[in-house]
């Protein structure tokens, strides 16, 4: 084995972390009799030679000697060999790839072209691999034919023919998995799969086959599935309940310890069910491999079926906007009796509303019933979920106040480095406005480090809040202006900037004249949006803002606030003008929308904000165009700039969708009217991403609703919050 890897001039060669002459141990690692030796040397495949997906040359040089391992018998974890395999060879690089590549990236996508062409020549070994005697290889291998082989009319037939006599169920399903990706590959043979899919539905008896089969349906052919899907997989998720092998509920759970004390995880990841002496081994995990394997084993511990999840996470992308039979899926999970499939439903019921638009009431209360199962890691799990929802999570605001006095000792979260942070479930009370957070908020004021986020949260409590104004000068009052400082006053200041607290200027100003150099900046932008907030209440500080209007890098914010606090027109137009002309797009927005906030009292800029409706940026046309409306009066001109920023980028349409809001009546034959329309007749939401998403994606999106709805009644200028 491994003949002519010394020949190879590995030092010539760089992989992520520098010279390649590391990758023949790495190698020759992956052949060791140690299992830890194995996992160090897979972690630093997958995190120097692969790195993140990347193909280097020395990656294809290891290309040879991983197709040694991965047919030698001897070699045991021959599995995580092919998988490495199929990883490198493969990316997939179409024709609208090939036309965006630039000259900085022609060589890295040779690399992935030769990856594909190397590993691709060298699939047939994968024919022979799908009969290994080790599981894992076997498991491993039916993936790597359908990616990887040139002839997938054949490979379907080992498929089908391979599925009879597999004895071990999980790679049964991987073959299942694999005539999926054969179909999405290559479309021709989409009615083939689709067909024999259908039949294993029908005929076969094993429910988690039958559950596979619709899942590969839903993925290559979702007009395949039968009209009554959702009884269909219900009845196939009782079948699993009570199968041979199924653990009964209390056995199933009877092994949980204690919920972790410092991590919070998040709630699509949470290893739930793990015993201690597992989450043990998790934390000495040395690799970022063995980290992965230990949570998928702790995600596997215990459960009858630990692969049904995955089967039902690719079911519901197949449905993709079937929007009312992904919900009707869930509701039943999460009334079943196996805590498992009401922990799956809980996760992908949070995947399916941060994506997707829907009647979600009965399905968010069922979630909030999570709330009070004493198994730790379900409520936790459906905390996170709620705590994402705002304005959604209205029918849980009962069970969350329940499980919040419950649980005092987790209203705020340690963190292993950083500030603590509230509690998912005082954020999600506190997000629906309701004043049962207050208590939780009040204590954590009282806390030697004040969580990070309490700002957000009285922000959102708005006036429930008001009762904490105290707790929040006196807190703002002893903060030491060290290196430090914005870190601790931050989540102080927004919290008096959301209750607009004008008695609180004394405070703020001590900070606004404190600040240290470190972050100072940003310290000082924090405490002249708190006296912009607080308005006249804040006129002692007008000797201050007149002072520091003076001072580039806070000029526009000291306008700003003393325009709210005083209204003086001459002081404040000039400076802002001059903002205008920046040749920072940053500054020149923040003038925008400050100048638009003085509304006709700037109209003397109006040629000058106009001037900016052609310029390249997008974001500083749109604060332009409102503006221009704001000082004029006149929608004409800035509405067809809206519009046209709201077709070209989709996270601009909030802001915009506020403006039109505010501008009164929109005719109801009018473009505006048309766009706002198909709005709110799109299932999906706005800001939905593919493979990633923000914390506030889904209030976004909700608040957009909102807006549309707002614009089209026509009721008028004026708050649109």
């Amino acid at each position: 084995m491994f003949s002519g890897i010394d020949e190879v001039d590995w030092a010539s060669m760089e992989h992520a972390y520098g010279p390649a002459d590391d990758v023949p141990v790495l190698l020759r690692g992956l052949a060791s009799a140690d299992p830890a030796e194995r996992e160090s040397a897979l972690d630093g495949m997958y995190g120097a030679v692969h790195h993140q997906g990347d193909v280097y040359a020395c990656t294809l040089a290891c290309i040879p000697f991983l197709f040694e391992l991965a047919v030698d018998p001897d070699v045991q974890d021959r599995g995580s060999v092919v998988e490495l395999l199929t990883s490198i060879g493969g990316f997939d690089l179409d024709e609208d790839d090939e036309a965006e590549i630039d000259e900085d990236e022609i060589e890295g996508a040779a690399n992935y072209a030769m990856a594909a062409a190397a590993v691709t020549a060298g699939a047939g070994v994968f024919f022979e691999l799908i009969a290994d005697e080790d599981p894992g290889v076997r498991l491993a291998a039916p993936l790597a034919l359908a990616t990887l082989h040139r002839h997938p009319v054949r490979v379907l037939t080992l498929l089908r023919e391979r599925l009879p006599v597999e004895p071990d169920e999980e790679v049964r399903l991987a073959l299942v998995e694999a005539a999926g990706r054969v179909a999405l590959r290559h479309r021709p043979l989409a009615g083939r799969v689709a067909q024999w899919l259908t039949r294993l539905v029908d005929r076969e008896r094993a429910p988690g086959l039958r559950l596979a089969a619709l899942a590969q349906l839903a993925r290559c052919s979702p007009d395949a599935l039968p009209r009554d899907v959702v009884p269909v997989v219900s009845g196939l998720l009782r079948e699993l309940r009570t199968a041979p092998g199924g653990a009964p509920e209390h056995e199933q759970h009877d092994q949980d310890g204690e919920p972790e004390g410092d991590a919070e995880p998040e709630p699509e990841t949470d290893a739930v069910g793990c015993t201690d002496a597992s989450r043990a081994e998790q934390v000495a995990a040395p690799t970022l491999v063995g980290q992965l394997r230990a949570l998928s084993a702790q995600e596997a511990a215990g459960r009858g079926a630990p692969w049904a999840a995955d089967l039902l996470r690719t079911l519901h992308v197949g449905l993709d906007d079937r929007v009312g039979d992904r919900t009707a899926l869930l509701i039943d999970q999460l009334r079943s009796p196996d805590r498992w499939q009401r922990i799956d439903a809980v996760r992908m019921s949070g995947g399916l509303m941060r994506a997707w638009r829907g009647s979600y009431e009965e399905l968010v209360a069922l979630v909030g019933d999570q709330l009070a199962d004493p198994e730790p890691r379900l409520a936790e799990a459906a905390s996170h979920v709620l705590e994402e929802l705002f304005s959604l999570a209205a029918p849980t605001a009962d069970a969350l106040a329940a499980r919040l006095a419950a649980e005092p000792g987790g209203w705020v979260k340690a963190w292993a480095s950083g500030p603590p942070g509230l509690g998912s479930t005082v954020k999600a009370l506190a997000r629906l406005g309701d004043a049962r957070a207050v208590p939780a908020l009040a204590a954590a004021l009282k806390l030697p480090e004040v969580p990070h986020d309490v700002g957000f949260a009285v922000g959102h409590l708005g006036p429930a809040a008001r009762p904490l104004a105290g707790a929040l000068r006196h807190r703002l009052a002893g903060v030491e202006l060290d290196e430090g400082a914005y870190d601790r006053a931050s989540p102080l200041l927004a919290g008096l900037t959301a209750l607009r607290a004008g008695e609180a200027t004394p405070e703020v100003l001590r900070v606004l004249r404190g600040a240290p150099e470190y972050r100072g900046e940003w310290l000082r932008t924090a405490a002249l949006r708190a006296l912009g907030a607080f308005g006249p209440a804040a006129r002692e500080a007008v000797p201050e803002l007149r002072a520091m209007l003076h001072r580039a890098e806070t000029a526009t914010e000291a306008a700003e606030a003393l325009w709210a606090v005083a209204g003086d027109r001459d002081a404040v137009l000039p400076v802002l003008v001059e903002g205008l002309g920046s040749d920072q797009v940053h500054d020149r927005r923040a003038a925008a929308a400050a100048l638009g906030a003085l509304g006709p009292h700037a109209a003397v800029v109006a040629p000058r904000l106009r001037g900016l409706l052609g310029h390249d940026e997008l974001w500083l046309r749109v604060d332009a165009a409102i503006a221009l409306w704001e000082v004029t009066g006149r929608p004409e001109e800035s509405t067809e700039v809206l519009l046209a920023a709201w077709e070209k980028n989709r996270h601009v349409r909030v802001r915009v969708a506020e403006c039109l809001a505010r501008m009164g009546p929109v005719g109801p034959a009018s473009m505006a009217a048309q766009v706002l329309r198909a709005e709110l007749s799109s299932v999906r939401r706005h800001n939905a991403l593919d493979g990633g998403y923000g914390s506030h994606d889904t209030y976004e999106d909700e608040k957009l609703l909102a807006l549309c709805r707002q614009a089209l009644r026509g009721t008028g200028k004026g708050t649109t919050s």
